[in-house]
């Protein structure tokens, strides 16, 4: 988990003057959340990101990931109380739009699950993570199965959930997304709620739900949401790399029964041209810091 090398970087940043906080005793913090502030005329802007994976250049290469940016006021207010949470000068009770664990993050999932399944067979929810094992998740999801609400899952690793169980968990898929690339996201989707999508940095986990600082946060612009339907939707339509759990505890391949979809190159072709648009409109001062970042990497002084 790379933690001599955060030691390092935590050790480099303090010798430079940086303030380094190295969160709340008894509770690991595995949230990605980054923020900056800066005076624009006479006031201040915050640019804020949350994401699903680390802030690892390695893991960078080889994960796939979800990133939300934003300079929305009523976000950039939530992120600063949270840093002022997670240095011990305030509670976290006021925060509007994002969601933290240990507290707030399963109570909500629970929440919205019993929600859905109130809908019934209109009911829909998708959830895309990295491990399922928490029990009162998965009870929720039980319950909302019987109660025909329709649920798709994509779960990497290890799921305790048992899909297709008569009278139990017929109305629940369970898919694995295996590739080129490390499936790292966690994303919730529900049919009814009122923002319908979120990301967070937390698995289905008592480990991350209860014992660590993760957050959660809802995606309200429109076009990202389409964005991230649309990735759920290929990746609910892959027949290269999806795998099927059956309730015997066994993975089968999804047979290809039309056209042949590969999300994984899909994705790739879509960011790679995305990243060829962005690099003619790169500024040179990026591209001096990048090789100054560059350059820090490589020496071994620091």
């Amino acid at each position: 988990f790379d933690e001599e090398n955060n030691l390092h970087w935590a050790k480099a940043l303090e010798d430079a003057g940086a303030h380094v906080i190295y969160g709340i005793t008894g509770l690991k913090v595995h949230a990605k959340i980054a923020q900056i502030t800066k005076r624009k005329g006479n006031r201040l802007q915050g640019y804020l990101h949350i994401g699903t994976g680390n802030y690892n250049p390695s893991t960078a290469r080889i994960y796939t990931d979800l990133s939300y940016f934003t300079t929305k006021l009523e976000f950039n207010i939530d992120a600063t109380k949270f840093f002022h949470f997670i240095t011990g000068f305030s509670d976290h009770s006021s925060l509007r739009n994002l969601i933290i664990a240990p507290t707030d993050i399963k109570p909500k999932l629970l929440s919205m699950i019993e929600s859905e399944a109130s809908h019934k067979e209109e009911g829909h929810i998708i959830l895309k993570a990295n491990s399922l094992v928490d029990p009162d998740i998965i009870q929720a999801l039980y319950i909302a199965s019987m109660q025909g609400c329709n649920i798709e899952l994509i779960i990497r690793g290890i799921c305790t959930l048992k899909p297709n169980v008569q009278g139990v968990s017929e109305n629940i898929s369970v898919y694995s997304i295996i590739g080129k690339y490390l499936e790292h996201p966690r994303v919730y989707y529900f049919k009814h709620d009122k923002h319908k999508y979120y990301i967070s940095s937390a698995d289905l986990m008592p480990r991350n739900l209860i014992r660590r600082i993760e957050i959660m946060t809802p995606i309200i612009d429109n076009e990202l949401q389409q964005k991230i339907k649309q990735i759920l939707s290929l990746q609910l339509q892959d027949c290269k790399l999806r795998w099927r759990l059956k309730n015997s505890g066994e993975y089968k391949q999804v047979e290809c029964k039309d056209k042949e979809i590969n999300n994984h190159n899909i994705l790739e072709d879509y960011v790679t041209k995305l990243y060829n648009k962005s690099q003619k409109k790169r500024p040179k001062y990026v591209t001096r810091l990048a090789k100054k970042v560059k350059e820090i990497k490589n020496d071994n002084t620091l």
